[in-house]
């Protein structure tokens, strides 16, 4: 059994690492994947008119929204997330699927991934 002013010369080495690892998670960087299903529908809601329609050129918003997605999807793990999230609601809506796979070169722009609904999003880098 230890003594009382063993473990009260114990206790400030207990403080000190249990501040230290607390410190430790509050600095760490947070999760991979932080872009949300919800950004991605809200960031590309000025594409919606395009899509459901037959064609032309996107409109400059819809352009503008498609180099924000990109950008904002730079991670792999944020990349198949804004996938899952754009495959899911093109399943969900009547678009046109013709436009959505070409939006990006129509916009100038490179994704790393298809917009489609057969995509495997698992393999996305």
């Amino acid at each position: 059994m230890r003594s009382s002013s063993q473990v009260k010369a114990v206790q400030p080495l207990i403080m000190v690492l249990i501040t230290f690892m607390l410190l430790i998670l509050l600095l760490a960087p947070g999760s991979e994947g932080a872009i949300t299903c919800g950004t991605v529908i809200s960031t590309i809601r000025p594409c919606l008119t395009y899509l459901q329609g037959t064609g032309g050129k996107p409109p400059q918003p819809c352009c503008t929204a498609c180099q924000s997605l990109a950008s904002a999807a730079s991670t792999t793990p944020d990349r198949q997330a804004a996938c899952t999230c754009l495959k899911n609601a093109a399943q969900k809506i009547n678009i046109n699927a013709q436009l959505a796979e070409g939006l990006p070169q129509s916009c100038g722009i490179s994704l790393s991934f298809p917009i489609s609904t057969s995509v495997d999003c698992t393999k996305i880098n």
